[in-house]
């Protein structure tokens, strides 16, 4: 079996299943063009994953856009209203790849949450997230964060403008060197750097790093909010038997402009790369005249590519053999049988070369043995 083969199976069968998943839990398929003006993504370039977008103009002159990503499109077509709206999508999208440099068409899965987002709603979507990874592989990591306490804690040493933008540069890469100098530079309070260096250190499963982040919340009072907010949230997802794979990480900091509140990335093993990706993003419904806020996350199927699946033992289980003089009828029934039973069943008139089979039924002739 060819490994595209294996790909287009594996990534078939995801889609399913997150369909399922999302369905049950309230949410309706949100369809969409394949094409949006490219000025949508022109304005909001710091928000997409990859700033190579495929361009074209229409009959009436109009530049459009191959669509690169799905959250802009569903942000731009949103009303303010409300409520909750609760939407999945399953779409393609059309993006560089970061090796190639080619243009690919990826499968996307991914869920939207907009309106009066809730502590309900945010515990959904995490759980949402958690049982997306668990549907791809039982060996998953669901890294978690919360702007507000890196926001908070960054205010606590006045950092603003360009020396703000640095700072989260070296908490995204757990430079606390860095950090240590910067703010010495500044004059900043030392406690108060001290603080932003104990925020990198914490990495950890939420049982496993509880008295570092109480020991923040103590001293830095304003971030005591946002850390009930992670706390209630996270909490579900321990009540559901995801705390083992579940990591706190304050590195993981996404556009400030953009998100806000609890963010997250998901990993599977055999995966190099994070395979799903969400956050809290009130930031980019406001850009865009939203009144509304909103929380959701892509699930990236390309990536499945990368993962080696063992080697089918059979192409077919069962093979049903027919010729001229066997009834339609009687080789309808020996198929549907197999395929009531769970099997795959191939009809041939005769055996193929190479073919892997685990049984076969003969009904050539007289014949009508296994």
């Amino acid at each position: 079996m060819q490994s595209n083969e294996l790909f287009c199976g594996r990534a078939e069968r995801a889609v399913l299943s997150l369909r399922a998943l999302y369905r049950a839990h309230g949410y309706s398929q949100y369809k969409m063009s394949k094409f949006e003006e490219y000025d949508l993504y022109v304005r909001n370039k710091s928000f997409l994953i990859s700033d190579h977008v495929i361009t074209l103009t229409d009959t009436t002159g109009r530049l459009l856009a191959l669509k690169p990503d799905v959250t802009l499109s569903i942000v731009k077509n949103s009303r303010d209203t409300a409520g909750v709206k609760k939407v999945y999508y399953n779409e393609n999208v059309y993006r560089t790849a970061a090796a190639s440099h080619d243009f690919r068409e990826i499968t996307q899965v991914g869920l939207e949450c907009m309106g009066e987002i809730d502590a309900y709603c945010t515990a959904e979507v995490l759980s949402l997230a958690a049982r997306s990874l668990d549907a791809l592989s039982p060996e998953f990591v669901l890294e978690v964060s919360h702007l507000d306490v890196v926001s908070h804690l960054l205010d606590s040493v006045g950092a603003e403008g360009a020396m703000r933008a640095e700072l989260l540069r070296f908490l995204a890469e757990k430079n606390t060197h860095d950090i240590r100098a910067l703010c010495a530079s500044c004059g900043w309070d030392n406690e108060s750097v001290e603080l932003l260096c104990a925020l990198v250190a914490v990495s950890g499963t939420p049982s496993s790093v509880r008295a570092q982040l109480d020991a923040l919340s103590v001293a830095c009072p304003n971030v005591k909010g946002a850390m009930d907010e992670l706390y209630d949230a996270i909490g579900q997802l321990e009540t559901e038997g995801f705390g083992a794979q579940l990591r706190l990480d304050f590195s993981l900091i996404n556009d400030m402009n953009y998100y806000n509140g609890i963010v997250f990335r998901g990993y599977i093993k055999g995966v190099p790369t994070r395979i799903l990706s969400g956050g809290r993003y009130d930031g980019l419904m406001h850009k865009m005249g939203k009144r509304q806020s909103a929380i959701g996350f892509a699930v990236y199927l390309d990536l499945l590519d990368g993962l080696n699946e063992p080697p089918a033992e059979y192409d077919v289980d069962t093979v049903v053999l027919y010729d001229a003089t066997t009834p339609t009828a009687r080789v309808s029934a020996a198929v549907a049988a197999c395929v009531s039973a769970g099997e795959r069943a191939l009809a041939l008139r005769e055996l193929t070369d190479g073919l892997r089979y685990r049984e076969l039924v003969d009904l050539r002739g007289d014949k009508c043995c296994e």
